[in-house]
């Protein structure tokens, strides 16, 4: 979910990290840079069709946020699976090579299934059924409001710490380290300066269109949004969560997009421990993973260029 809210209107890149590499996308292409166990890259870059261009419907608020987070876990997954061959040198790509291999769509069913079924369990009903266990122990927390409150901080209390558990392992570091300078360099093209590792190292790991960032958003407004919901059985409570969860996607993406834009307002401040998270989600990275995060971003420019796409910031 990270690069869903880098390929907005406002900006002209994004990105996310991939195994010891970044994926970094502009509005009609994208490029995943890799560094391979002997030190050379692996890059592979695409065309990548707009879906408000291709469907008008994604132009409106709320279902464009919809739109954007299943073109980025599809492309995610993509990108994933290009770097995970990449870094084990189980593609003959190098970064001259412009061959490309079509791959299949049903690759990439069996783990985005997979993700959205963990989610739904680990964020839907692990805290429903905890919070309805603890009421039954307190029964204080009957009401609708404290349930519900009771049920986030639950929910947040997973996300951190299955952040904070799967960071400590060493290889998820790096990828956190790459992350950072997926940050940084989109910080570094943002600021209109050329875009150089000395340039890019200058600025901060926390970027405030992180999908770490949409996370704690999406997690903090179900608790007054599921306050609202007319039902007290479980298994109704559990429906309802998962049907208001593509609204509850759509509007944190106008939320953070207008934060975003607008970073010294009331909305940006609210909004700011989702950049608080990014201190477990992103890590200072090292020169050499900062030029791979540029390279991605040369490799995505370039085609973009060469559709004949504006190398402005919208």
């Amino acid at each position: 979910m990270l690069p869903i809210l880098e390929s907005g209107e406002e900006t002209l890149v994004g990105g996310q990290a991939v195994l010891e590499g970044v994926m970094m996308r502009a509005p009609h292409s994208y490029c995943v840079a890799v560094r391979k166990p002997d030190g050379s890259l692996a890059t592979e870059d695409l065309p990548l069709e707009r879906l408000s261009e291709k469907h008008r419907i994604f132009k409106y608020p709320i279902v464009r946020g919809v739109g954007t987070l299943c073109q980025a876990m599809v492309l995610g997954a993509k990108a994933l699976k290009f770097s995970a061959g990449a870094a084990l040198q189980d593609l003959s790509i190098t970064e001259s090579s412009k061959k490309k291999e079509e791959i299949p769509g049903w690759a990439f069913a069996g783990p985005l299934i997979f993700s959205l079924a963990f989610f739904l369990f680990a964020y839907k009903f692990v805290p429903l059924y905890l919070a309805t266990q603890l009421e039954k122990v307190y029964p204080v927390l009957a009401g609708r409001f404290a349930f519900n409150t009771v049920d986030g901080v639950v929910r947040l209390g997973i996300l951190l710490g299955l952040l904070y558990g799967i960071s400590r392992f060493k290889d998820i570091r790096r990828t956190f380290e790459y992350h950072g300078a997926e940050h940084k360099v989109v910080f570094n093209f943002e600021s209109g300066e050329p875009v150089t590792v000395e340039n890019a190292q200058r600025y901060t790991t926390y970027h405030p269109r992180c999908g770490t960032s949409f996370l704690f958003v999406l997690f903090f407004l179900a608790i007054p949004v599921y306050a609202l919901i007319p039902f007290d059985g479980f298994v109704a409570k559990l429906l309802c969560r998962i049907a208001l969860l593509p609204l509850l996607v759509g509007v944190s993406y106008e939320l953070i997009r207008f934060a975003a834009r607008r970073r010294g307002s009331l909305l940006a401040v609210l909004t700011a421990p989702g950049l608080w998270m990014q201190r477990i989600t992103t890590k200072p990275p090292a020169d050499d993973q900062t030029a791979v995060a540029i390279h991605a971003l040369e490799g995505a420019m370039a085609l973009e260029k060469s559709q004949g796409g504006q190398l402005v910031i919208a």
